[in-house]
Protein backbone atom coordinates (compact mmCIF):
# COMPACT_ATOMS: atom_id res chain seq x y z
CA UNK A 1 0.00 0.00 0.00
CA UNK A 2 2.84 2.34 0.89
CA UNK A 3 4.32 1.45 -2.44
CA UNK A 4 1.71 2.30 -4.34
CA UNK A 5 0.68 5.39 -2.64
CA UNK A 6 4.25 6.53 -3.57
CA UNK A 7 3.29 5.33 -6.99
CA UNK A 8 0.48 7.37 -6.87
CA UNK A 9 2.30 10.59 -5.49
CA UNK A 10 5.18 9.94 -8.26
CA UNK A 11 2.56 9.51 -11.25
CA UNK A 12 0.38 12.60 -10.06
CA UNK A 13 3.06 15.04 -9.86
CA UNK A 14 4.41 14.27 -13.12
CA UNK A 15 0.98 15.15 -14.53
CA UNK A 16 0.83 18.59 -12.92
CA UNK A 17 3.85 19.06 -14.00
CA UNK A 18 2.60 18.05 -17.47
CA UNK A 19 -0.04 20.33 -16.93
CA UNK A 20 1.79 23.13 -16.22
CA UNK A 21 4.52 22.75 -18.62
CA UNK A 22 1.70 22.82 -21.55
CA UNK A 23 0.27 25.80 -19.62
CA UNK A 24 3.08 28.15 -19.99
CA UNK A 25 5.03 26.36 -23.01
CA UNK A 26 4.66 28.78 -26.47
CA UNK A 27 2.03 27.64 -28.90
CA UNK A 28 2.61 26.21 -32.23
CA UNK A 29 0.67 29.37 -33.73
CA UNK A 30 3.06 31.78 -31.71
CA UNK A 31 4.81 32.87 -35.06
CA UNK A 32 1.77 33.72 -36.71
CA UNK A 33 -0.03 35.91 -33.72
CA UNK A 34 3.50 38.00 -33.54
CA UNK A 35 3.26 37.98 -37.49
CA UNK A 36 0.00 39.97 -37.32
CA UNK A 37 -0.05 41.73 -34.20
CA UNK A 38 3.69 43.56 -35.52
CA UNK A 39 2.47 44.02 -39.15
CA UNK A 40 -1.12 45.53 -37.19
CA UNK A 41 1.09 47.91 -35.77
CA UNK A 42 3.37 49.13 -38.66
CA UNK A 43 0.38 49.40 -40.98
CA UNK A 44 -1.68 51.54 -38.55
CA UNK A 45 1.37 53.58 -37.86
CA UNK A 46 2.38 54.18 -41.31
CA UNK A 47 -1.62 54.73 -42.21
CA UNK A 48 -1.44 57.76 -39.31
CA UNK A 49 1.92 59.23 -40.08
CA UNK A 50 1.36 59.37 -43.80
CA UNK A 51 -2.35 60.33 -43.99
CA UNK A 52 -1.75 63.89 -44.88
CA UNK A 53 0.55 63.07 -47.63
CA UNK A 54 -2.17 61.47 -50.06
CA UNK A 55 0.26 59.19 -51.38
CA UNK A 56 0.61 55.57 -50.66
CA UNK A 57 3.94 54.47 -49.38
CA UNK A 58 6.14 52.31 -51.42
CA UNK A 59 9.55 51.81 -49.47
CA UNK A 60 12.27 52.77 -47.42
CA UNK A 61 15.31 53.53 -49.46
CA UNK A 62 18.25 55.51 -47.92
CA UNK A 63 16.97 56.78 -44.28
CA UNK A 64 13.46 58.02 -46.40
CA UNK A 65 10.15 56.28 -46.80
CA UNK A 66 9.24 57.02 -50.50
CA UNK A 67 5.93 58.06 -50.69
CA UNK A 68 3.91 57.70 -54.50
CA UNK A 69 0.55 58.22 -55.99
CA UNK A 70 -1.95 56.63 -58.31
CA UNK A 71 0.69 56.54 -61.52
CA UNK A 72 3.73 54.30 -59.23
CA UNK A 73 2.43 50.55 -60.13
CA UNK A 74 3.07 49.51 -56.09
CA UNK A 75 0.17 52.10 -55.51
CA UNK A 76 -2.84 49.27 -54.60
CA UNK A 77 -0.36 47.66 -52.14
CA UNK A 78 -0.51 49.19 -49.24
CA UNK A 79 -4.04 50.22 -49.36
CA UNK A 80 -4.53 46.19 -50.05
CA UNK A 81 -2.60 45.14 -47.04
CA UNK A 82 -4.89 47.93 -44.69
CA UNK A 83 -8.08 45.72 -46.05
CA UNK A 84 -6.31 42.28 -45.72
CA UNK A 85 -5.57 43.65 -41.94
CA UNK A 86 -9.26 44.33 -41.74
CA UNK A 87 -9.82 41.24 -42.69
CA UNK A 88 -7.69 39.41 -40.55
CA UNK A 89 -8.70 41.66 -37.10
CA UNK A 90 -12.23 42.71 -37.93
CA UNK A 91 -10.55 46.01 -36.37
CA UNK A 92 -12.39 49.03 -37.88
CA UNK A 93 -9.78 51.21 -37.90
CA UNK A 94 -7.60 49.23 -40.35
CA UNK A 95 -11.10 49.57 -42.71
CA UNK A 96 -11.29 53.18 -41.92
CA UNK A 97 -7.49 53.89 -43.37
CA UNK A 98 -8.17 51.48 -46.21
CA UNK A 99 -10.89 53.68 -47.65
CA UNK A 100 -8.86 56.29 -47.66
CA UNK A 101 -5.74 55.30 -49.03
CA UNK A 102 -7.99 53.22 -52.02
CA UNK A 103 -9.73 56.79 -52.50
CA UNK A 104 -6.33 58.24 -53.83
CA UNK A 105 -6.09 56.18 -56.37
CA UNK A 106 -9.77 57.14 -58.23
CA UNK A 107 -7.94 58.26 -61.47
CA UNK A 108 -6.46 54.90 -62.43
CA UNK A 109 -9.28 53.83 -63.58
CA UNK A 110 -9.26 55.62 -66.90
CA UNK A 111 -5.41 55.19 -67.51
CA UNK A 112 -4.58 54.10 -70.38
CA UNK A 113 -1.18 53.89 -70.32
CA UNK A 114 -0.32 51.23 -68.13
CA UNK A 115 -0.72 47.66 -68.15
CA UNK A 116 -0.65 47.33 -64.21
CA UNK A 117 -4.05 48.04 -63.73
CA UNK A 118 -4.46 45.06 -61.75
CA UNK A 119 -1.93 46.10 -59.37
CA UNK A 120 -3.05 49.72 -58.80
CA UNK A 121 -6.96 48.84 -58.72
CA UNK A 122 -7.65 45.40 -58.14
CA UNK A 123 -5.51 44.84 -54.92
CA UNK A 124 -7.18 47.92 -53.56
CA UNK A 125 -10.69 47.97 -54.72
CA UNK A 126 -10.56 44.67 -55.31
CA UNK A 127 -10.15 43.75 -51.70
CA UNK A 128 -12.59 46.86 -50.66
CA UNK A 129 -15.24 45.74 -52.94
CA UNK A 130 -14.80 41.87 -51.99
CA UNK A 131 -14.96 42.94 -47.90
CA UNK A 132 -17.33 45.65 -48.55
CA UNK A 133 -19.67 45.49 -51.62
CA UNK A 134 -19.36 48.84 -52.23
CA UNK A 135 -20.94 49.78 -55.43
CA UNK A 136 -18.53 52.47 -55.76
CA UNK A 137 -15.35 50.52 -55.84
CA UNK A 138 -17.66 48.12 -58.31
CA UNK A 139 -18.26 50.78 -61.12
CA UNK A 140 -14.39 51.70 -60.83
CA UNK A 141 -13.11 48.43 -61.39
CA UNK A 142 -15.25 47.78 -63.96
CA UNK A 143 -14.27 51.24 -65.93
CA UNK A 144 -10.66 50.28 -64.98
CA UNK A 145 -10.65 46.78 -66.50
CA UNK A 146 -12.09 48.28 -70.02
CA UNK A 147 -9.12 50.80 -69.58
CA UNK A 148 -6.80 47.89 -69.40
CA UNK A 149 -8.30 46.07 -72.29
CA UNK A 150 -7.11 48.63 -74.66
CA UNK A 151 -3.75 47.66 -74.19
CA UNK A 152 -5.07 44.26 -75.31
CA UNK A 153 -3.93 43.63 -79.22
CA UNK A 154 -6.32 40.68 -80.62
CA UNK A 155 -3.95 40.11 -83.71
CA UNK A 156 -1.11 39.86 -80.96
CA UNK A 157 -2.83 37.89 -78.64
CA UNK A 158 -1.57 39.61 -75.73
CA UNK A 159 -1.61 42.64 -73.55
CA UNK A 160 0.81 45.29 -74.13
CA UNK A 161 3.24 45.46 -70.93
CA UNK A 162 5.35 48.91 -71.53
CA UNK A 163 5.49 51.96 -73.58
CA UNK A 164 8.86 52.81 -72.93
CA UNK A 165 12.17 51.73 -75.27
CA UNK A 166 10.61 52.05 -78.35
CA UNK A 167 14.11 51.76 -80.09
CA UNK A 168 14.66 48.48 -78.60
CA UNK A 169 11.29 46.90 -78.25
CA UNK A 170 7.82 46.81 -80.61
CA UNK A 171 5.45 44.89 -78.07
CA UNK A 172 7.16 44.08 -75.11
CA UNK A 173 5.49 41.60 -72.37
CA UNK A 174 6.61 40.92 -69.14
CA UNK A 175 6.41 37.76 -67.09
CA UNK A 176 4.48 40.44 -64.14
CA UNK A 177 2.05 41.05 -66.58
CA UNK A 178 0.44 37.61 -65.79
CA UNK A 179 -1.38 38.79 -62.54
CA UNK A 180 -3.16 41.70 -64.33
CA UNK A 181 -5.36 38.85 -65.52
CA UNK A 182 -7.29 37.95 -62.40
CA UNK A 183 -8.57 41.58 -62.61
CA UNK A 184 -9.82 40.67 -65.95
CA UNK A 185 -11.48 37.15 -65.13
CA UNK A 186 -13.64 39.26 -62.13
CA UNK A 187 -14.87 42.28 -64.88
CA UNK A 188 -15.50 39.21 -67.40
CA UNK A 189 -17.62 37.17 -64.89
CA UNK A 190 -19.21 40.59 -63.26
CA UNK A 191 -19.98 42.37 -66.79
CA UNK A 192 -20.62 39.60 -68.64
CA UNK A 193 -18.07 40.51 -71.04
CA UNK A 194 -16.37 37.12 -72.54
CA UNK A 195 -14.21 38.81 -74.27
CA UNK A 196 -11.95 40.00 -71.78
CA UNK A 197 -11.68 36.06 -70.28
CA UNK A 198 -11.06 35.23 -74.42
CA UNK A 199 -8.00 37.64 -73.75
CA UNK A 200 -6.70 36.22 -70.44
CA UNK A 201 -6.28 32.75 -71.79
CA UNK A 202 -4.99 34.02 -75.07
CA UNK A 203 -2.37 35.89 -73.15
CA UNK A 204 -1.32 33.14 -70.38
CA UNK A 205 -1.36 30.47 -74.09
CA UNK A 206 0.86 32.56 -75.74
CA UNK A 207 2.72 33.14 -72.24
CA UNK A 208 3.94 29.79 -71.52
CA UNK A 209 4.52 29.43 -75.51
CA UNK A 210 6.76 32.01 -75.71
CA UNK A 211 8.12 33.18 -72.31
CA UNK A 212 9.03 29.52 -70.65
CA UNK A 213 12.35 27.62 -70.96
CA UNK A 214 12.90 23.51 -71.30
CA UNK A 215 13.39 23.53 -67.67
CA UNK A 216 10.43 25.86 -66.61
CA UNK A 217 11.96 28.94 -66.03
CA UNK A 218 11.00 31.81 -68.08
CA UNK A 219 12.28 34.77 -69.15
CA UNK A 220 11.28 38.34 -68.17
CA UNK A 221 10.63 40.12 -71.24
CA UNK A 222 9.45 38.59 -74.73
CA UNK A 223 9.55 41.50 -77.70
CA UNK A 224 6.90 41.21 -80.32
CA UNK A 225 6.99 41.74 -83.58
CA UNK A 226 4.19 43.86 -84.73
CA UNK A 227 3.75 42.70 -88.62
CA UNK A 228 4.49 38.97 -87.98
CA UNK A 229 3.07 38.89 -84.69
CA UNK A 230 5.98 36.43 -83.56
CA UNK A 231 8.86 37.04 -80.79
CA UNK A 232 11.63 38.85 -81.58
CA UNK A 233 13.70 39.10 -78.16
CA UNK A 234 13.66 37.34 -75.18
CA UNK A 235 15.23 39.38 -72.45
CA UNK A 236 15.90 40.22 -69.17
CA UNK A 237 15.25 43.98 -67.21
CA UNK A 238 15.46 43.18 -63.87
CA UNK A 239 16.86 40.37 -63.70
CA UNK A 240 20.80 39.41 -63.45
CA UNK A 241 20.90 38.23 -67.51
CA UNK A 242 18.79 37.28 -70.72
CA UNK A 243 18.88 33.72 -69.87
CA UNK A 244 18.94 33.95 -66.13
CA UNK A 245 16.21 33.19 -63.80
CA UNK A 246 14.73 36.76 -62.26
CA UNK A 247 13.63 35.10 -59.25
CA UNK A 248 10.55 37.12 -58.29
CA UNK A 249 9.30 36.93 -62.43
CA UNK A 250 9.41 32.39 -61.73
CA UNK A 251 7.24 34.01 -58.68
CA UNK A 252 4.61 35.71 -60.88
CA UNK A 253 4.37 33.18 -62.98
CA UNK A 254 3.63 30.56 -60.57
CA UNK A 255 0.87 32.62 -58.86
CA UNK A 256 -0.89 33.38 -62.05
CA UNK A 257 -0.97 30.15 -63.48
CA UNK A 258 -2.09 28.71 -59.93
CA UNK A 259 -4.95 31.12 -60.59
CA UNK A 260 -5.56 30.32 -63.85
CA UNK A 261 -6.95 27.04 -62.90
CA UNK A 262 -8.98 28.56 -60.42
CA UNK A 263 -10.80 30.36 -63.11
CA UNK A 264 -11.17 28.12 -65.87
CA UNK A 265 -10.72 24.61 -64.46
CA UNK A 266 -8.29 23.51 -67.52
CA UNK A 267 -5.58 21.36 -66.71
CA UNK A 268 -3.13 22.80 -68.64
CA UNK A 269 -2.54 25.37 -66.14
CA UNK A 270 -1.85 23.77 -63.47
CA UNK A 271 0.29 21.19 -64.95
CA UNK A 272 1.72 25.12 -65.65
CA UNK A 273 1.89 25.62 -61.87
CA UNK A 274 3.07 22.88 -60.60
CA UNK A 275 6.22 22.81 -63.37
CA UNK A 276 6.73 26.24 -62.01
CA UNK A 277 6.69 25.05 -58.48
CA UNK A 278 8.90 22.38 -59.60
CA UNK A 279 11.60 24.28 -60.71
CA UNK A 280 11.72 26.98 -57.90
CA UNK A 281 11.43 24.44 -55.26
CA UNK A 282 14.04 21.51 -55.97
CA UNK A 283 16.76 24.35 -57.17
CA UNK A 284 19.98 23.93 -56.22
CA UNK A 285 20.05 27.33 -55.20
CA UNK A 286 16.71 27.53 -52.87
CA UNK A 287 18.07 28.25 -49.72
CA UNK A 288 17.18 26.15 -46.67
CA UNK A 289 15.06 29.08 -45.45
CA UNK A 290 13.40 29.01 -48.37
CA UNK A 291 13.67 33.31 -48.63
CA UNK A 292 15.36 33.36 -51.89
CA UNK A 293 18.50 35.23 -53.49
CA UNK A 294 17.13 38.07 -55.84
CA UNK A 295 18.14 35.87 -59.00
CA UNK A 296 18.68 31.83 -59.21
CA UNK A 297 21.44 32.91 -61.37
CA UNK A 298 23.43 35.98 -59.87
CA UNK A 299 27.00 35.03 -59.60
CA UNK A 300 27.73 35.79 -55.88
CA UNK A 301 25.30 33.75 -54.42
CA UNK A 302 25.38 33.13 -51.04
CA UNK A 303 26.50 37.05 -50.63
CA UNK A 304 24.06 38.00 -53.13
CA UNK A 305 20.66 39.99 -52.00
CA UNK A 306 17.39 37.97 -50.37
CA UNK A 307 14.25 38.95 -51.91
CA UNK A 308 11.51 38.56 -49.44
CA UNK A 309 9.06 39.73 -52.14
CA UNK A 310 9.43 36.58 -54.26
CA UNK A 311 8.97 34.52 -51.06
CA UNK A 312 5.91 36.61 -49.80
CA UNK A 313 4.40 35.91 -53.44
CA UNK A 314 5.77 32.01 -53.90
CA UNK A 315 4.24 31.23 -50.31
CA UNK A 316 0.85 32.38 -51.35
CA UNK A 317 0.87 30.86 -54.58
CA UNK A 318 1.71 27.66 -53.00
CA UNK A 319 -0.66 27.79 -50.44
CA UNK A 320 -3.35 28.16 -53.19
CA UNK A 321 -1.69 25.19 -55.34
CA UNK A 322 -2.04 22.96 -52.21
CA UNK A 323 -5.59 23.40 -52.41
CA UNK A 324 -5.91 21.79 -55.86
CA UNK A 325 -3.10 19.42 -55.29
CA UNK A 326 -3.81 18.37 -51.81
CA UNK A 327 -1.28 15.27 -51.94
CA UNK A 328 1.55 17.25 -52.66
CA UNK A 329 3.00 18.41 -49.07
CA UNK A 330 5.78 20.19 -50.09
CA UNK A 331 3.39 22.93 -51.25
CA UNK A 332 2.00 23.13 -47.99
CA UNK A 333 5.27 22.74 -46.24
CA UNK A 334 7.26 24.79 -47.90
CA UNK A 335 4.76 27.97 -47.83
CA UNK A 336 4.47 27.67 -43.37
CA UNK A 337 8.56 27.22 -44.15
CA UNK A 338 8.51 30.44 -45.64
CA UNK A 339 5.87 32.07 -43.34
CA UNK A 340 7.61 31.21 -40.72
CA UNK A 341 11.33 32.85 -41.68
CA UNK A 342 9.62 35.62 -43.17
CA UNK A 343 7.79 36.02 -39.43
CA UNK A 344 11.35 35.95 -37.83
CA UNK A 345 13.27 38.65 -36.44
CA UNK A 346 15.56 38.45 -38.96
CA UNK A 347 12.64 39.56 -41.58
CA UNK A 348 9.42 41.19 -39.28
CA UNK A 349 10.25 44.46 -38.56
CA UNK A 350 10.21 45.58 -35.13
CA UNK A 351 7.77 48.18 -33.79
CA UNK A 352 8.22 51.63 -35.54
CA UNK A 353 11.41 50.66 -37.53
CA UNK A 354 11.85 50.02 -41.40
CA UNK A 355 10.02 52.74 -42.75
CA UNK A 356 7.05 51.33 -40.78
CA UNK A 357 6.90 48.75 -43.60
CA UNK A 358 5.85 45.16 -41.89
CA UNK A 359 8.96 42.93 -43.66
CA UNK A 360 12.89 43.48 -44.26
CA UNK A 361 15.41 42.17 -47.24
CA UNK A 362 13.67 42.38 -50.41
CA UNK A 363 15.08 43.42 -54.27
CA UNK A 364 13.03 45.81 -56.11
CA UNK A 365 15.45 46.83 -59.48
CA UNK A 366 19.27 45.15 -58.59
CA UNK A 367 20.67 46.28 -62.29
CA UNK A 368 19.39 49.29 -61.86
CA UNK A 369 20.64 49.44 -57.99
CA UNK A 370 16.99 50.58 -57.21
CA UNK A 371 15.78 49.15 -53.93
CA UNK A 372 17.85 46.68 -52.88
CA UNK A 373 17.70 45.14 -49.67
CA UNK A 374 15.02 47.30 -48.49
CA UNK A 375 11.53 46.75 -47.67
CA UNK A 376 8.79 47.19 -50.48
CA UNK A 377 5.30 47.17 -50.18
CA UNK A 378 3.89 44.44 -52.46
CA UNK A 379 6.44 42.08 -49.92
CA UNK A 380 3.85 43.39 -47.24
CA UNK A 381 0.84 42.78 -49.49
CA UNK A 382 1.73 39.04 -50.61
CA UNK A 383 2.97 38.17 -47.06
CA UNK A 384 -0.65 38.94 -45.49
CA UNK A 385 -2.00 37.37 -48.15
CA UNK A 386 -0.66 34.43 -47.42
CA UNK A 387 -0.80 34.56 -43.85
CA UNK A 388 -4.90 34.77 -44.42
CA UNK A 389 -4.64 31.83 -46.82
CA UNK A 390 -2.59 30.33 -44.50
CA UNK A 391 -5.04 30.33 -41.57
CA UNK A 392 -8.19 29.21 -44.14
CA UNK A 393 -6.16 25.79 -44.68
CA UNK A 394 -5.38 25.20 -40.51
CA UNK A 395 -9.38 26.69 -40.03
CA UNK A 396 -7.90 29.51 -37.93
CA UNK A 397 -10.02 32.42 -39.16
CA UNK A 398 -11.51 34.11 -36.94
Amino acid sequence: DVYMNKKIKILLTIAVIAMVYSCNKPSNNDWLKTAIDRSGEQLLNAAETFKDSLKNPRTFENGKVKLVGEKDWTSGFFPGSLWYMYELTQNEKFKTEAQHYTSLLDSAQYRTNTHDLGFIIYCSYGNGFRLTADSTYKRIMLNGAKTLMTRYNSKIGLIRSWDFNKDIWQYPVIIDNMMNLEFLFWASKVSGDSTMKAACISHADKTIANHYRPDNSCFHVVDYDTITFMPRLKQTHQGYSDSSSWVRGQAWGLYSYTMMYRETKDEKYLDQAQKIAAFILNHRRLPEDKIPYWDFDAPNIPSEPRDASAAAVIASALLELNSYVPENKTYFTTAETILKNLSSDEYLSAKGENGLFILKHSTGNWPKKSEIDTPLNYADYYFLEALGRYMKVKGLEE
